[in-house]
């Protein structure tokens, strides 16, 4: 089989061995991928990472030990616990100290003809949830974290700081939760995704200051929590979004003088995404830019990097 390979800031396409399948996992064969930020971050060096990167996808359980999965779409959740330890007993896996994660951490990602997933991580792809948008069933998921760290009452304001692929789905899932979302960006064709959704889309070019009491801050971009800090009122709340490779610039003063609260937020859980594709409520279509074959992944990484481009999908065989 073929499958992606990052190292030393470059994208090939390599015969690979075809992944054993451990007790206990299903092997999946892969029919889409989304290429996010967080993969062009690994190409750039984040997490010193080298292999197979991948973790949007959606699959064709070919292989499991529980045979009511074979021939099921799938999407699977990416953290792999140990399944033993403190944080896994707290349900907290994610957090786990030993825990994998596909395509990021020790484990060989979804860029391939098969992979490999334990079953407890998969999650069935409901029937009328097209293939392209359930490949956006992680950065959903992620995007709905949100509103499980922070409760934010139903009608309040919160700017989403970002027009980026992730920026777009955060304010979209806060939009369908009942608030009122300003998005800022700096690209007027991306902002229009914002708007049909019925979000008040906004340039970026002048930011308010210390304007709202939620802000999230999905710019991919090392300014974007200063950016942030200068928009929130005092006590208010920053959510941080972004995966940057590298040191972040931050003056702490306005932060404590303020009594600001910075929430780190990472992933999420799958069922409130997949609840949300099926209602059909998202703007998908609007941010597929382009898709690849999965041989041609150096050209789809190329693509996906481009000024303007959203999601870059890649198609398995």
């Amino acid at each position: 089989m073929i499958g992606v390979h990052l190292e030393a800031r470059t994208v090939t396409v390599r015969k690979m061995a075809k992944p054993r399948r451990p007790k206990g996992s299903a092997l999946i064969r892969l029919i889409c991928g989304g290429i996010c930020n967080t993969d062009i971050e690994l190409l750039r060096g984040y997490y010193g990472f080298k292999g197979t990167p991948g973790h949007e996808f959606v699959g064709e359980v070919v292989e499991s030990d529980d045979a009511r999965w074979v021939g099921r779409r799938v999407v699977g959740e990416i953290n792999l616990p140990c399944g033993h330890c403190e944080w896994c007993a707290r349900g907290l896996g994610r957090h786990c100290p030993t825990r994998t994660v596909l395509g990021i951490v020790r484990h060989a990602g979804a860029f391939r003809e098969y992979l490999t997933l334990p079953e407890g991580n998969l999650r069935a792809v409901p029937a009328k949830v097209k293939t392209e948008h359930a490949v956006f069933t992680e950065p959903i998921a992620a995007a709905c974290e949100i509103l499980d760290q922070v409760r934010m009452p139903r009608g309040a304001t919160v700017a989403v700081l970002g027009d980026g692929k992730l920026g777009l789905l955060v304010g979209q899932v806060l939009r369908c939760s009942g608030l009122e979302v300003h998005q800022y960006g700096r690209h007027r064709d991306k902002l229009q995704v914002a708007e049909a959704a019925g979000i008040d889309a906004r340039l970026s070019n002048k930011l308010p200051a210390a304007a709202y009491d939620y802000v999230v801050e999905a710019t991919g971009s090392s300014e974007g929590l200063m950016q942030a800090v200068r928009m929130t009122r005092p006590r208010g709340t920053i959510v941080m979004k972004s995966t940057v490779h590298g040191a972040v610039a931050l003056d702490a003063a306005p932060v404590i003088v303020n009594e600001i609260t910075l929430v780190g937020s990472r992933c999420g859980r799958f069922e409130p995404a997949l609840k949300l594709l099926q209602s059909n409520k998202l703007q998908l279509d609007r941010m597929i830019s382009d898709e690849f074959p999965l041989a041609e992944s150096p050209r789809a990484f190329a693509r996906a990097q481009e000024r303007g481009v959203l999601k870059v999908l890649l198609r398995g065989s």
